[in-house]
């Protein structure tokens, strides 16, 4: 998993290519299945990584507040259909073991949801029950949630799956490159949301982000840093005033009336009406 991370954590997503032939230091190794869903190593005790794909026949999604459903392989007519690849996930579950789940956000791209572990079958609806964290393992009803619990796990599905599927979703998008500035360091990139996700509104989808560097998106919600409608950078006022060092010079007063770097596809530009919402509150702070 520590490799995972690290090729993560340099890059929007995980490609196909590479997930074909990681180096764990004794030569390439495959960790994904290119034909189906759950991918079982011959030498291993019980699943490595399964796929989940949101736009997929099958019907995986979240279960309740805390849980994740991923369905059976389907087998042949005639076959057991707890059989196949379906015997080792749920070794994986008998052993209490972590397994990767590799979250499809566009062709040939994933992002890593990890450590996963399997903590109920339900042959009846043929489907496994995930924790896409360890600590939702140890609840003790997954199903009937206090308010508190039910908080806690809302959040950590959040951080540990939804954030990160909208950054990547997002920085896939925008090239890997900052909106305002045009960085291209992804480490220091973010996915920030002009609704706020705090309300009801606030959806994870493209059109409702922008790939800002850390500085740019800080700025943007301290309202010093503004983004019209017609896709044109604006910075407040009074730091256009202010007298400082490079960083205000450059990082940001010079931003200013700068056209906004956008995705060539239509469909995943900035949503004008979301944006004009959030400058009116820029307007106003200023």
């Amino acid at each position: 998993m520590h490799a995972l991370a690290t090729e993560f954590a340099s890059n929007p997503t995980l490609t196909r290519q590479w997930l074909t032939q990681v180096d764990f230091g004794w030569g390439p190794q495959r960790i994904l299945d290119t034909s189906k869903g759950i991918w079982n190593p011959q030498t291993y005790a019980a699943t490595l990584t399964i796929v989940s794909d949101p736009n997929s026949e099958y019907d995986d999604g979240d279960h309740g507040d805390s849980l994740y459903r991923y369905s059976y392989e389907r087998r042949p007519a005639g076959q057991d259909p707890q059989g196949g690849s379906n015997i080792k996930l749920r070794e994986a579950m008998r052993l209490e073991l972590p397994i990767v789940m590799l979250r499809k956000v566009a062709d040939g791209r994933f992002v890593p949801i990890m450590p996963v572990f399997v903590v109920k079958e339900e042959p009846e609806h043929r489907r496994f029950l995930l924790a896409i964290d360890e600590s939702l393992r140890f609840l003790p009803d997954p199903a009937h949630l206090t308010k508190d619990q039910r908080r806690y796990a809302e959040r950590v599905v959040r951080q540990r799956m939804h954030q990160p599927e909208f950054r990547a979703r997002v920085l896939t998008a925008y090239e890997a490159r900052c909106a305002v500035c045009v960085l291209k360091k992804v480490p220091l990139l973010d996915a920030a949301h002009i609704t706020s996700d705090s309300t009801d509104d606030g959806l994870p989808v493209v059109t409702n982000g922008l790939a800002l560097c850390k500085i740019h998106h800080a700025a943007y919600d301290e309202n010093i840093l503004g983004i019209s409608p017609d896709y044109v950078v604006h910075i407040n006022e009074d730091v256009l005033a202010e007298v400082d060092g490079p960083m205000l010079k450059y990082g940001l007063q010079q931003m200013d009336r700068r056209d906004l770097w956008v995705p060539s596809r239509g469909t995943e530009k900035p949503d004008r009406d979301r944006l004009a919402a959030r400058f009116d509150a820029f307007m106003d702070a200023g």
